[in-house]
């Protein structure tokens, strides 16, 4: 194989070869731990070639310690896997082929350290390693670190598509445009990771601080930690208290920003605006007064200042959460009770917290502090929401003043008894919003059966990426 992918082709440049001889060994070592000699010394005499650092090559090299070593590369993989819109390099037929080569042996550095995760016992190092790693992966696809594996960050640019195609005009090569793919590469990740965590022993890298301090809280770890947090004590206990209480405070800090961009009410013009500078609306000022401009003194006389209207009209609205705390809901119920508690802290809106599984637990009293609810919940077995439906339905006083978010799966032991209860109090005027995963991945599933009966309802599952659930109630609340 390697000597098929070295030897120049018909009509096949040397660069050319050069790019097949790196993606060949990058499938090679995905495919198979072993090193396939012939490939591993073809593609080091690449490197060398093209003056990149051997260390490239090493799987068990960072891809932080190689930008340690050449602060010149970090720029290079920003981005690295975004497509370049056609003919940007200018040349004849639109490709720098020693570009790409270059280009492939970056890419294949980043793909072998996140893909080929081993086997075996992962240390709190490893992990921590390939969460570095990950992120540069993310960083080369145009995303934010943690916008693939669920840590809430943000897209970026080139996570939205930049509109280059899979091979320009002119027979020009380019990267493949992955943006439709993102979607399908976050859970792959967290799958990943979610692997790595369950490899190591959790208990004992805990009860060391040195080590505690060397991992990074990500959803993977926080669900691992809630799941055996009953199994803890001591140190371990206290250490894995820190990093829960570390991702809540980032997660909540995302959203915050999120839900802070929302208009809260519509402008309430019977009261008149406040006089002070902040709401001096310049512009209206300006156009207003230009009846009094002086072309010979060039200055506007202004008779009367005008004010913005900043005064917003509210009611008070009743927001019941409802979560489904089973196996396959952590994600949501981590998410969801930093929403709640976020929400809780705007002015003129009464959250409730409900979690369930197959019995039903109220977290109202604790919806302000996400870290301390979180610690009450017991994730994992049955699920039976009609033990949550009878604990949220006394809560509802005024129905056109609430909404009702319920977060599940969906594959209930009673369904057709809730879903005539959620069909009532959709009936009474109570917004009902049915989500089927609030992850930052978008990843998630839902019982067809529910979301038949919920479109034909008029209250569609909304499925996907936490941004949507904070747009609804947003609307809702406003």
């Amino acid at each position: 194989m390697a000597e098929v992918a070295a030897a120049p082709g018909a009509g096949a440049s040397i660069e050319d070869n050069r790019r097949q001889v790196l993606y060949w060994r990058l499938l090679a070592r995905l495919f198979d731990h072993d090193e396939q000699a012939t490939l591993e010394s073809a593609s080091l005499a690449v490197v060398e070639d093209i003056g990149l650092p051997p260390a490239l090559l090493d799987p068990q090299i960072s891809v932080d310690s190689i930008v340690q070593r050449h602060p010149d590369l970090a720029g290079e993989f920003d981005g690295l896997m975004v497509p370049e819109p056609d003919g940007a390099d200018g040349k004849g037929d639109g490709r720098d082929r020693a570009a790409e080569v270059r280009r492939a042996a970056l890419v294949s550095k980043v793909l072998l350290n996140v893909f080929a995760t081993g086997s075996g016992t992962v240390t709190a190092e490893q992990l921590s390693r390939w969460q570095s790693d990950a992120g540069w992966l993310e960083r080369a696809l145009g995303c934010e670190v943690g916008g693939l594996r669920g840590g809430n960050g943000r897209s970026g640019p080139g996570a939205a598509g930049t509109g280059a195609s899979p091979t320009g005009g002119g027979g020009r090569y380019t990267i493949p445009d992955l943006s439709n793919l993102l979607p399908a590469i976050g859970p792959e990740l967290g799958a990943l990771e979610g692997d790595l965590v369950k490899r190591m022993h959790l208990r004992e890298v805990l009860a060391d601080p040195r080590l505690a301090a060397r991992l990074t809280p990500s959803m993977s770890l926080i669900e691992q930690l809630l799941r055996d947090k009953n199994n803890l004590s001591g140190v371990a206990l206290a250490n894995a208290k820190a990093l829960i209480r570390r991702f809540v405070d980032e997660v909540a800090d995302v959203l915050r920003t999120q839900v802070e961009k929302a208009t809260v009410g519509t402008l309430d013009r019977s009261i008149p605006p406040k006089r002070v500078y902040r709401n001096l609306d310049l512009d209206r000022t300006i156009w207003k007064n230009l009846t009094n401009w002086d072309p010979e003194e060039e200055r506007l006389y202004v008779d009367r200042l005008y004010y913005r209207h900043t005064t917003r009209k509210t009611t008070p609205q009743r927001l019941i959460v409802v979560v489904d705390q089973s196996g396959s809901m952590v994600d949501s119920m981590v998410n969801c009770t930093i929403l709640a508690s976020i929400f809780a802290g705007l002015p003129k809106v009464d959250v409730h917290l409900l979690a369930y599984d197959t019995q039903a637990l109220d977290l109202t009293p604790w919806v302000q502090d996400p870290f301390e609810t979180l610690l009450r919940t017991q994730l994992g077995g049955g699920t039976d929401g009609t033990v949550a439906m009878a604990l949220a339905q006394p809560k509802i006083a005024e129905p056109r003043n609430t909404v009702v978010v319920w977060i599940s799966d969906f594959y209930e032991w009673r369904s057709e008894e809730l879903f005539q209860s959620m069909a009532a109090i959709h009936r009474s005027g109570v917004k009902f919003i049915p989500v089927g995963s609030v992850t930052s991945s978008g990843r998630g599933s839902v019982n067809p059966w529910f979301r038949d009966r919920f479109k034909d309802l008029g209250t569609p599952v909304i499925s996907g990426h936490i941004r949507k659930l904070v747009h609804e109630l947003k609307n809702f609340l406003t």
